[in-house]
């Protein structure tokens, strides 16, 4: 199962630099790295990126992530996937431009 991370394009930039990250802001202040389901990221586009077009949409394989993913309740008590290690390049399986349209963010095709 595919989860996603939205980062903002200089976190992004800073993330394939460095070939590992903590997260973003929001990220290092909670302590672990949110992710989103596919049923999940366009809310969480939209909660936290409204107004943001130079996003990055980040898929990593859930599975591969070991123990230090955990399913959490959040948002509406749904089960978000939180990662409790640094995130490695080597983690993602792909990343795309999340730009934002007339009606909001616009996904890759396919992907919901």
């Amino acid at each position: 199962m595919l989860i996603y991370k939205i980062l903002r394009r200089p976190e992004w930039d800073v993330f394939r630099a460095a070939g590992v990250t903590a997260g973003a802001p929001v990220d290092l202040a909670d302590g672990f790295i949110h992710f989103s389901t596919a049923g999940q990221v366009v809310e969480t586009a939209a909660k936290w990126f409204a107004t943001e077009s130079d996003l990055v949409l980040v898929a990593v394989q859930a599975e591969a992530l070991g123990a230090g993913l955990k399913w959490e309740a959040s948002r509406g008590g749904a089960l978000f996937p939180h990662l409790y290690r640094p995130l490695h390049l080597s983690d993602v399986v792909w990343d795309k431009s999340l730009p934002l349209g007339a009606t909001g963010h616009i996904f890759p095709e396919g992907m919901l």
